[in-house]
């Protein structure tokens, strides 16, 4: 009888398995169907950096003397010295990755090729769940007192479309550039950063590959990801506690409004772009560029070796057929519900018909009341905030979930560390 299971080893959950391996009175193994630990390998552009601090890794919020943290990572590959050098605070994207992936190498619970299909609850003397896991070796059951769900995200299309070769989400990027490179025009499709970093990399290879390129969104403009430091602090487990305590309908209110903290592209990708814009149209090449905001792609056609894109300026009320021969989609990503939570569907409370009740402690509310929790780490928008999945609160999240398991508080509150206030 495990105490705790994970089921998908992505960040939030490797950094749960880092901080349990100092906690010996917590028996848990977590799963994750890949063979090894992959983090968005299709968005590792060269030069492209976190969007966070490096502080805000897998355990250094809970313990900075921890064996997993980033410092200790570039001590045991002697990169302190080229780190120092660098003098960043923030660090590549290709870097963390494999910071990431060393841990998940040395973290004992880990088990990779290893597919969760299946978890039931069972009642009794003594209620746990069965987790039904699919390896190389056949099917085992494992049975667990808490179940914490870190399956992740999948790509988000803003309408059926079948993925091609030249028709592709983001997080194919970089193993599709080679051959998507090769058209005589490409459109990139959103405004958040993987949308900003790809367009810049596709406007950086444009004169060698002499190709159309176009960026279009539906949002009203391209907006700077929020860097003051006091907008910053939204970021915080104090906001995450006040935003948690609102109600249902307040929360889905203020969401929009913290979209922009989120999804906002980075000052020095925009200033890239920019600098790259201007210095070409000295001489008058910036004719094979289109940008266009406030324009909603609404149907993708092909049309022999082209597509044409059903577009709509919805500002304006116009619409426009816009032809290109490679498409790529930064258009975001959805939370992955496993399919068994829907056998446990009518157990569940839900805030409405498509968002299950999650507790301030980051269990999914079950009209039993049951002791034995299965937690959550994604599909927390609705009832944690915009930043609730943030890199930089994981550690946090985790903490306070290490905290409930134990039914004491083992970890401190790390509240009150902002300046501001977000109620009377």
């Amino acid at each position: 009888m495990y105490d705790v299971i994970g089921i998908g080893i992505g960040p939030y959950n490797l950094g749960m398995a880092a901080i349990l391996e100092d906690l010996p009175e917590i028996e848990a193994i977590f799963f994750d169907k890949t063979d090894e630990f992959i983090w968005h390998p299709g968005m590792l552009i060269e030069g492209t950096d976190l969007q966070v601090p490096f502080l805000a890794d897998l355990v250094t919020f809970c313990n900075p003397r921890s064996k997993y943290t980033f410092i200790n990572y570039l001590h045991v590959h002697n990169r302190l010295y080229p780190f120092y050098f660098f003098n960043r605070f923030d660090i590549p994207r290709r870097e963390y990755s494999e910071y990431a992936a060393w841990a998940a190498k040395e973290i004992q619970c880990c088990r990779f090729g290893s597919c969760v299909t299946h978890v039931e609850y069972k009642k009794g003397e003594t209620p746990h769940y069965e987790v039904h896991v699919e390896n190389k070796e056949g099917t085992q059951v494992y049975q667990t007192r808490h179940v914490v769900m870190g399956t992740g995200s999948i790509p988000l299309l803003p309408f059926e479309t079948e993925p091609a070769e030249d028709v592709f989400h983001s997080s194919d990027y970089m193993f599709r550039q080679e051959s998507l490179k090769k058209k005589k025009s490409i459109t990139v499709i959103g405004s958040g950063q993987s949308a900003a970093e790809i367009f810049l990399d596709l406007l950086q290879s444009q004169d060698l590959f002499d190709y159309e390129l176009s960026w279009f969104t539906r949002s009203a403009g391209f907006t700077q990801l929020e860097s003051a430091k006091l907008g910053q602090e939204v970021f915080s487990p104090d906001f995450v506690s006040y935003f948690h305590d609102l109600t249902f309908e307040q929360r889905k209110k203020a969401l929009p409004e913290l979209e922009q903290l989120r999804n906002g592209v980075d000052k020095t990708t925009l200033v890239s772009i920019y600098d790259l814009l201007y210095h070409r149209s000295i001489h008058g090449k910036d004719a094979r560029v289109k940008i266009m905001p406030l324009t909603d792609v609404k149907d993708l056609m092909a049309d022999g070796e082209k597509y044409v894109l059903k577009c709509h300026q919805w500002q304006s009320d116009t619409s426009f057929d816009h032809t290109t021969e490679g498409v790529v989609f930064a258009t975001g990503f959805k939370p992955n519900i496993p399919e068994w939570i829907e056998g446990m569907k009518d157990e569940i409370i839900w805030e409405d018909e498509k968002l299950f009740k999650v507790e301030k402690d980051f269990r999914l509310a079950f009209k039993d009341g049951r002791k034995e929790g299965i937690y959550t780490l994604t599909n927390l928008e609705h009832s944690h905030g915009t930043g609730a999945t943030n890199l930089a609160l994981s550690v946090d999240r985790n903490m306070k979930i290490i905290n409930s398991i134990l039914g004491k508080e083992h970890f401190k509150d790390q509240g009150k560390n902002v300046f501001q206030q977000f109620m009377p």
